[in-house]
């Protein structure tokens, strides 16, 4: 269905009103407000086109593209069970307890995490593994949740943006048709600043807090040796996870024998050779039936059925992004703004709205790569503008800004994986926010010296 700017403009509005209306008017879910804009949106493709079969296979379209986030998050639920049920997470809030006191919880987190995450690819992994275990240590150190969670995103979406294993980080520069590696090193002139400014301002957070409860720690760290035997070989299987990851194994074997190992560690180590609870875990979560309520809290999560909420709204959100982009929206409105670039900025700067846009209408990271990357590509090319810049601004307006939607795929994970709502760790997450920031600035500051080098050049 082919769409013009005007009719894609009002589409979008609309979208947008019937969500902003539904979820803070009405105090509908995420999953209810997109439904509900789904089946207005879906209403107006049918006075358009007369034909409902077309506007089911499109939403069906949209659905098929969630199968392999559906299946990472369905075996990272089991893969956080089973790590708790090993006492991978128990060891890990024991040594994070002894080491890290509350006044450097918020940098040392957002370390951590950026290292895991280099090492691993994966912002999933990182927050659904470490990231768990540093939540808890948060929450026995008295740390804001909110905070603590933007401190671990930020430092997770490091990895997912600049490791040379992340999906994304190789999936924008094959859209822009740029090298890895010169895409990596590109992406240093956004990242660098955006991430020092992130460390400066969760040190200055962490410090002005108060010093945490020494009793509450002790409780705490008691708690857990009473439940777990507190080992380093509890720590082999995230390990082995790592490896293979840096090894670019492909992510469901490499969450599956991270599994296994979780497993096998709950035998040899803790002593659990109960296979119907080790299924039951897997499935429902682990239950550690300490009383220390902080560490329940933590311990207390992981298994399929704690994705079905993420997974849920997932392909209610994809179903929609099917929908428009059969409607031609996405592309409607690219082609309108295509025609009213007047610098080299402004190419970069449209770019990045576009993928935020893609980011808020469908939800799906890969998708706010894919559409702007192949729309703006040509144009890239016409403009003689380097197609680093295009690929940088992919990463900056896509990869990063998906944990901000309470629908996306990332954020619909780390809402449900650390228990607190998108809308409340957004604030915090600077580094998510400081990306696309400094991808636009440096768009019009570089470009537009170029430019003016050339003019005076000729």
């Amino acid at each position: 269905m082919q769409m013009k700017g005007k009719e894609a403009v009002f589409v979008v509005l609309m979208s947008g009103i019937s969500l902003l209306a539904l979820m803070f008017l009405a105090k509908a879910t995420p999953h209810m407000a997109i439904f509900g804009t789904m089946v207005l949106i879906g209403g107006y493709a049918y006075y358009r086109t007369r034909d409902f079969k077309r506007i089911e296979a499109a939403m069906i379209s949209g659905i098929r593209e969630a199968i392999m986030p559906v299946l990472i998050l369905l075996l990272i639920g089991m893969l956080i069970g089973v790590w708790q049920m090993s006492g991978t997470v128990a060891t890990i809030l024991s040594i994070g307890l002894d080491t890290i006191s509350a006044q450097w919880f918020l940098p040392s987190v957002l370390l951590i995490t950026m290292i895991v995450s280099s090492f691993t690819g994966s912002a999933f992994t990182t927050v659904g593994t470490v990231g768990v275990a540093l939540f808890g240590i948060g929450m026995a150190l008295g740390i804001s949740p909110a905070l603590a969670a933007g401190a671990i995103v930020s430092g997770a979406l490091f990895g997912d943006k600049m490791s040379p294993l992340s999906d994304t980080t190789n999936f924008a520069p094959a859209v822009a048709g740029v090298k890895l590696f010169d895409h990596i090193r590109f992406m240093m002139g956004t990242t660098v600043p955006a991430f020092l400014i992130t460390l400066i301002l969760f040190t200055i957070l962490g410090r002005s807090g108060q010093a945490a409860d020494t009793t509450q720690i002790a409780e705490a760290q008691a708690a857990l040796a009473s439940r777990f035997n507190l080992s380093w070989l509890t720590l082999l299987a995230p390990i082995l996870v790592a490896v293979l990851a840096f090894r670019r194994m492909p992510v469901l074997p490499t969450m599956l024998v991270g599994m296994f190992a979780g497993v096998l560690t709950a035998g040899f180590v803790q002593g659990n050779w109960n296979v119907t609870n080790w299924f039951g875990v897997m499935q429902a979560g682990f239950k550690s039936g300490v009383e220390n309520e902080t560490i329940a809290a933590v311990l207390d999560r992981g298994g399929l059925e704690s994705m079905l909420w993420s997974v849920s709204l997932v392909l209610i959100a994809l179903a929609f992004g099917g929908l428009l982009r059969e409607l031609g929206v996405f592309q409607a409105i690219v082609d309108a703004l295509l025609e009213r670039l007047k610098s080299p900025g402004s190419s970069v700067l449209s770019v990045v709205l576009s993928s935020i846009g893609v980011n808020l209408l469908a939800g799906e990271q890969y998708l706010s790569i894919l559409l702007p990357g192949q729309a703006f590509k040509q144009g890239f090319i016409d403009r003689g503008i380097d197609p680093r810049y295009l690929s940088r601004a992919l990463e900056d307006g896509g990869t990063v800004i998906n944990p901000l939607i309470p629908w996306g795929v990332s954020g619909a994970f780390f809402a449900a994986t650390l228990g607190v709502p998108v809308l409340e760790y957004a604030p915090f997450a600077f580094f998510l926010w400081l990306s696309p920031i400094f991808s636009i600035i440096l768009g019009y500051v570089k470009l537009g010296k170029q430019r003016e080098a050339m003019r005076i050049a000729s």
